[in-house]
């Protein structure tokens, strides 16, 4: 999420702690096939409300499940362009329409720490999951909302923006990331 004011002491801690719970480059549940999520019940629903702290505390904008070391096909994601929009989860997503048109933006991840890549998506998507009291639900989105989305789903599918962008800026993705394991 974009930040107008650097962050505190305190807001510096709270991310640093959540993103020691975020599973990090080269960890194998990043390129693993999350397994569809059978029943939403109460457990989901905490775990989706821990994730979405997480989230938070990271000052991220969506989080997989698989982003946490859960193989469970579902994500928490802010509804709106930065932290104005509501939290909430998307359980068993699809993407059922992409648009032909597509558009390049440059692309984070809390997953990818110091790593920046274009990425071309498409610039409209329409999405089927479920929402946490298990009732369908279907998104059209535009825009930031499109591009999370597509970021999320790619991550149940075991995808990373590295895999999406060009072989440069991956080659200059892995080396920044190399060098942040020393």
């Amino acid at each position: 999420m974009a930040r107008e004011r650097p962050l505190t002491d305190a807001e510096l801690q709270r991310r640093d702690a959540a993103l020691q719970q975020i599973r990090q480059w080269g960890d194998p549940s990043l390129k693993a096939v999350a397994r569809p999520v059978d029943v939403v019940d109460d457990d989901l629903v905490g775990e989706a409300r821990r994730l979405i702290t997480i989230m938070d505390a990271a000052f991220g904008a969506g989080l997989a499940a698989t982003q946490v070391g859960i193989l469970r096909r579902y994500f928490v994601y802010r509804e709106g362009d930065e932290e104005l929009g509501a939290a909430t989860a998307l359980i068993n997503p699809v993407i059922e329409w992409s648009s032909d048109e597509t558009d390049v933006q440059t692309e984070g991840c809390l997953s990818l720490q110091g790593v920046a890549v274009d990425v071309e998506r498409p610039s409209q998507v329409r999405v089927k999951g479920l929402d946490l009291s298990g009732h369908e639900v279907t998104i059209e989105a535009t825009g930031g909302l499109s591009r999370r989305l597509q970021h999320e789903i790619d991550h149940l599918d075991g995808i990373l923006m590295l895999d999406r962008c060009s072989k440069d800026q991956r080659k200059a993705a892995v080396r920044t990331l190399r060098e942040g394991e020393d």
